[in-house]
């Protein structure tokens, strides 16, 4: 994420998506399945992991997990969690192979322009080790808009995007569809979906 709107409104509002969203990241059934896709004591990545619940719920799981975002106040709320290294980083300064047993990328990859993103999952894929699993959050749609508090979110049809994760070398094997209420309040179709690597 680069957009300085965006990643402003993320430092100012951190607190109220923390709270919004902690009992959705809790009850995600992809999260547990994520979670047992990697071997006990693995080192995974949260790639743009807003508060750190989710690098939270990684840790206490045994994990070793580095939890990076766009946004100071976001990687603040992630390091108060134990086990978890938080550091503040974009998604151009994804980098280095074979490096994690799995990354999570909850909802985040959906801020990266239309035209970086598949530069984003190349350098993920080559992040990941081989047979590691790699998990994406997006917001189902088409096109690219600000929602209502302003922060800018590029969508994908289901379709497109699993164009995007084979066109990267994800193989795509299990997927979650909800509607879910966002920080604007407004309502989406949300899609998880879990690749081997």
């Amino acid at each position: 994420m680069s957009d300085p709107e965006t990643i402003a409104i993320y430092d100012a509002r951190a607190t109220d998506y923390a709270a919004q969203n902690e009992d959705y990241v809790r009850r995600d059934p992809q999260l547990a399945t994520f979670i047992a896709a990697c071997p006990a004591g693995g080192h995974v990545l949260d790639l743009g992991c807003g508060p750190g619940t989710s690098s939270a719920l990684l840790a206490e799981a045994g994990l070793k997990v580095l939890a990076t975002d766009a946004s100071a106040g976001m990687v603040e709320l992630a390091g108060q969690h134990p086990g978890v290294t938080a550091r503040q980083a974009t998604f151009d300064e994804i980098e280095g192979e074979d490096l994690y047993d799995g990354i999570w990328a909850s909802f985040c990859l959906l801020h990266a322009p239309r035209a970086d993103f598949p530069r984003h999952l190349a350098a993920l894929r080559r992040a990941l080790k081989p047979g590691g699993s790699f998990a994406i959050g997006m917001k189902l749609g088409e096109g690219e808009a600000r929602d209502k508090i302003g922060r800018l979110y590029t969508y994908y049809t289901r379709e497109a995007l699993m164009t995007h994760l084979k066109d990267a070398g994800f193989t795509p094997v299990s997927e979650t569809s909800v509607k879910g209420e966002g920080l604007d309040g407004s309502m989406a179709q949300l899609i998880t979906v879990i690749c081997d690597g």
